[in-house]
């Protein structure tokens, strides 16, 4: 996978703004990531998820702007972005129950295939060919998060925390540069959040920088190298871990003293 450039972000953001009929969920937030795992906290309606909306081009902005590797994506349609390399997860888990694991996963590899529809509907040998390499694809990825033993099963029998997985499969069958995780550790126990926190640890020796929203601020502190806090829609503060702990408008605002004692 292509890095970004030495020195360059991978993803700025230039003072994104987002307003719904006059409420401003966003307000001039601007930052870069340089680190390979950059976290995004702060408050439930801080504007974390409308952040990734806006980068996915799920929403619009209202203003602003955003670059992905040096180059302008704000106003780019969501399926261009996709093909950049910007995958996510979301907040709920958004699976085919009824689908087999690895069918769930071999969706994710489509973005990176070419035989077209027609060659697929009438299974040329490039089209087969293809759909042999999207399953081998979907299944470095499954052993990847530790699944293959259910590949065959369907996705809906899964625990919460395996389809969670699942679902952090299927974007890394993408092959994404960049991967913007949504509170994926939210209905987690301690021993699925500490299996999910080695994989985050993992990505960047896969090529891929990660983005991480999460209110677990154990797996947040242990595997962010940098941290953007947001409080009402606007930047509160940004840094190292021990910086963000020992900031007293973040204590104030969302970590709590006995969070960060």
């Amino acid at each position: 996978m292509k890095l970004a450039a030495h020195g360059r972000p991978i993803l700025e953001v230039r003072n994104a703004t987002k307003a719904f009929l006059g409420l401003v969920a966003l307000s001039q937030v601007s930052f870069a990531v340089r680190d390979t795992i950059y976290g995004v906290i702060g408050p439930n309606g801080a504007g974390k998820t409308t952040l990734f909306n806006l980068i996915t081009r799920v929403l619009d902005p209202t203003d602003g702007d955003i670059l992905f590797d040096g180059a302008p994506i704000t106003h780019l349609p969501a399926y261009a972005i996709a093909r950049l390399g910007i995958a996510r997860t979301f907040q709920n888990v958004r699976l085919f129950a009824h689908q087999s694991v690895i069918e769930n996963v071999v969706i994710g590899t489509y973005r990176n295939t070419k035989a077209g529809f027609l060659r697929g509907l009438f299974a040329t040998r490039y089209a087969r060919a293809e759909q042999e390499r999207a399953c081998r694809e979907a299944m470095r990825w499954l052993d990847f998060v530790g699944l293959t033993a259910q590949a065959d099963e369907p996705a809906g029998t899964l625990s919460f925390g395996r389809r969670r997985l699942l679902e952090l499969a299927r974007a890394l069958a993408m092959l994404p540069r960049l991967l913007l995780l949504d509170e994926p550790a939210a209905g987690l126990n301690d021993r699925e959040t500490e299996e999910l926190a080695g994989l985050i640890r993992r990505l960047p020796g896969q090529g891929i920088t990660v983005v991480l929203v999460e209110h677990n601020m154990d797996l947040m502190m242990s595997v962010a190298e940098r941290i953007l806090v947001l409080n009402y829609g606007r930047v509160l503060a940004e840094g190292t871990p021990d910086e963000i702990r020992a900031e007293r408008a973040v204590i104030d605002a969302y970590l709590g003293v006995e969070d960060v004692a």
